[in-house]
């Protein structure tokens, strides 16, 4: 008997190798169909950025933070729109059934909020889910359904990440008042670095190699800028000196240094 492409899709789902790290292989039945299938897009390690939900017969279009994503091993977290959330998956053939987990609790606009309430109602229990091209839509047992669509990480060259906080170990602390979004560096193919530092433009060579970037010397303008930029800067000139290791989040770039000191950046989202 054919299988229909949604179910294909997921079972490819079911394939995906665990990953270390993350818990038990049993989260999802033991690797089940370990391997056999790969056809269409996978639903795990997906940015599912939302589109909409649909409840009761009324759509509502998704605010640009709403999004979802699931790990081989059933672990799914994501934004309601401004909430942050977990929950964990399990799945069966073409069904997904999520169990609602923790969630952040900030106030948000009050069209948010209706949203959230209605994403985060939809997205809990059985759910029959259907995989087309990019997409990858959810309905509830009731017909209510939420639609999205995959969106790729931002590339490490060619993209213009703004600075937004600096990190220590496991401290991320928020850029000096008055310096934020001051800080921009863009990676060219050619092993090149270039941006502002938070006050001097600046240019140099960056070479990567896997999970290093390797910065070789840096040259920049002379202006002197506020306090709180030449602060930022000179924190950002000690990070960007020699070795470094990074790691790309969909759209978001953190870089650390040996010392354990960094930063993390963000990438303009599609289209912007």
């Amino acid at each position: 008997m054919a299988l229909s492409a949604g179910v294909v899709a997921l079972l490819a789902l079911a394939g995906c190798a665990p990953q270390p790290g993350y818990g038990d292989e049993d989260d999802l039945g033991s690797g089940r169909a370990r391997g056999s299938v790969r056809t269409g897009l996978p639903v795990t390690d997906v940015y599912w950025k939302a589109d909409s939900v649909t409840v009761g017969g009324r759509r509502t279009a998704a605010p640009d933070s709403a999004h979802v994503t699931i790990t081989p091993e059933g672990r799914v977290s994501g934004n309601y729109g401004c909430n942050h959330f977990s929950a964990t998956a399990r799945m069966t053939d073409d069904k997904i059934t999520v169990t609602p987990g923790t969630a952040t609790a900030r106030g948000c606009a009050k069209d948010v909020e209706r949203f959230e309430r209605a994403m985060s109602g939809a997205l809990s229990g059985r759910l029959t889910a259907a995989v087309a091209d990019e997409t990858l839509t959810l309905t509830t047992v009731q017909g209510d359904s939420i639609a999205f669509t995959s969106e790729p990480p931002a590339p490490l060259t060619g993209t213009t990440w703004t600075v937004g906080a600096l990190v220590s170990g496991e401290t991320v602390s928020p850029l000096p008042a008055g310096a934020e979004r001051a800080a921009r560096l863009t990676f060219g193919k050619d092993g090149s670095v270039a941006g502002s530092a938070g006050c001097n433009h600046l240019r140099g060579a960056a070479t990567v190699s896997g999970p290093a970037i390797t910065f070789g010397r840096i040259n920049g303008t002379k202006m002197m800028c506020p306090g709180p930029r030449m602060k930022l800067e000179r924190a950002l000139l000690a990070i960007l000196d020699g070795r470094t290791t990074y790691r790309i989040d969909h759209r978001t770039l953190t870089l650390t240094a040996s010392n354990g000191k960094g930063f993390s950046a963000t990438a303009p989202a599609p289209g912007k």
